[in-house]
């Protein structure tokens, strides 16, 4: 649109600059208005025959450099035209394919740092691609999205009928992560009101507005500036500890924090007495430190937070153990 513009502009200048050569159905010659006339008349038409050039230089001036200059306008006219209908098309052809098939799938609002860095662990995790869906207003998130092979729906978050594009109800998780606490707030209470059941995860920049996201309906809520802070401290406190801390939070490489079932070999026994490291025991949806009394031993439908080696895969069982029976299944 620019371009075209920018032709416009030119061809108004030539034009008026050489006024004197042109005439309109009344002989008269042109003012700055009937220029501006004249060349959006050209440009966009054939033209309409009541101001017409009058000398031959204005003629060739006509054949040779306005007449290009119409052919480049309407060029990008009709080229912008179909480049944003066939990207709506391809918007809604991908929307559509995954539409049919897609359910217990994952919706990430806000695709900067923070959601990038939330769908790059989800795949390597295993999460297939086609499992998760992109919220973001912005047209360079829909431009990465599109490039990293996601759905994307474009939109605020904080609108029901973008979250239902979304397929929000239909979704087991729901990540938020915009850079607003408030559109995070709003967005939480209306993701919960369309999904009663799915699990929420919401990014919070300040800790005081954490419990009013839990409030509005988040299951987790992650403040980024505490938990920088909290960082910032480690290291300065203690170098090591804070390099420990970092290689746990970085993906891929050293330690990890993983979560995975029990295996029915490990039943009765201490959570110490276990290959891996345990430092934490899920067991009927709470959650308990493993020095604590009530895990003593380890029950069937337990689920164990580790730390292990990073060339694991977080959610699989322990190294050397990926067929052996869970303790969840039935015996």
């Amino acid at each position: 649109m620019l371009f075209a513009l920018g032709i416009l502009v030119f061809v108004v200048a030539i034009v008026y600059i050489d006024h004197a050569s042109y005439r309109d159905a009344n002989g008269d010659d042109l003012s700055l208005i009937d220029a501006i006339y004249y060349t959006t008349v050209t440009l966009s038409t054939t033209g309409y025959g009541d101001i017409a050039p009058a000398s031959d230089h204005a003629r060739l001036i006509n054949a040779f450099i306005i007449t290009p200059a119409r052919i480049a306008f309407l060029a990008l006219l009709i080229g912008t035209t179909i480049e944003v209908l066939a990207s709506r098309g391809r918007e809604q052809m991908r929307v559509a394919r995954w539409r049919k098939k897609m359910s217990h799938h994952v919706v990430v609002v806000g695709y900067g740092t923070k959601g990038r860095s939330a769908v790059d662990t989800l795949l390597n995790n295993g999460l297939r691609r086609e499992a998760i869906v992109v919220v973001d207003p912005s047209k360079g998130a829909l431009e990465d999205a599109h490039a990293d092979g996601l759905a994307v729906v474009t939109g605020n978050a904080t609108r029901r009928d973008v979250l239902n594009r979304a397929g929000v109800a239909t979704a087991d998780q729901v990540i938020i992560t915009t850079d607003r606490d408030d559109t995070n707030v709003l967005t939480t209470l209306t993701v919960r009101q369309l999904n009663p059941e799915a699990w929420i995860v919401t990014a919070a920049r300040e800790q005081e507005n954490a419990p009013l996201m839990k409030q509005s309906g988040a299951n987790s809520v992650i403040t980024s500036s505490d938990a920088v802070g909290r960082l910032l401290g480690l290291s300065s406190l203690s170098p090591t500890l804070g390099s420990v801390m970092e290689d746990l939070l970085t993906y891929g490489e050293g330690l990890e924090v993983a979560e995975r079932d029990l295996l029915v070999s490990e039943v009765g026994k201490q959570p110490q007495q276990l290959p891996d490291q345990v430092i934490a025991v899920v067991r009927d949806e709470r959650v308990f430190r493993y020095f604590d009394p009530v895990v003593t031993q380890l029950a069937r439908g337990d689920r164990l937070i580790v730390v292990r080696p990073a060339k694991e895969l977080p959610w699989a069982p322990r190294p050397g153990t990926h067929n052996e029976e869970l303790a969840s299944e039935e015996s």
